[in-house]
């Protein structure tokens, strides 16, 4: 029987919840990129669908976000080694803190306020 189980159970759903939730920034970021790079060939391919200013934003915020997910996944690691053995010592400790979760929180609503201020860009200048 493993000692304190439905605790170590429990650490290890967080990290894999955290490790699901960076993948899928990851895939957006991949699609943020992508899909600016589509407007780029659609433009050079002829008249584009949408005449979209080519600002490179969506490039970096695609790359951005894969980079946010990298290191959420760190974090998420780091964290969770730190829990398991917490987990199994018999002293009580201090709780983690959240700064870390609220800077990446707020970076992330400043990309995706960012990404949306971009599209209303582009469906403005299609107007």
């Amino acid at each position: 029987m493993i000692t304190n189980f439905s605790d170590h159970a429990a650490n290890e759903r967080t990290f894999l919840a955290w490790v699901r939730t960076s993948i899928a920034v990851i895939a957006f970021g991949f699609i943020v990129e992508r899909f600016d790079l589509f407007l780029a060939f659609a433009s050079l391919a002829g008249k584009p669908a949408l005449p979209v200013p080519r600002s490179g934003f969506g490039h970096v915020a695609g790359l951005v976000l894969i980079i946010i997910g990298m290191g959420m996944i760190a974090i998420a690691a780091v964290r969770f080694v730190r829990t398991a053995k917490e987990i199994d010592d018999a002293r009580t400790h201090p709780g983690t803190g959240s700064r870390i979760d609220l800077a990446l929180a707020a970076l992330l609503f400043c990309l995706a306020g960012g990404l949306l201020f971009y599209l209303a860009h582009t469906l403005a200048a299609k107007a």
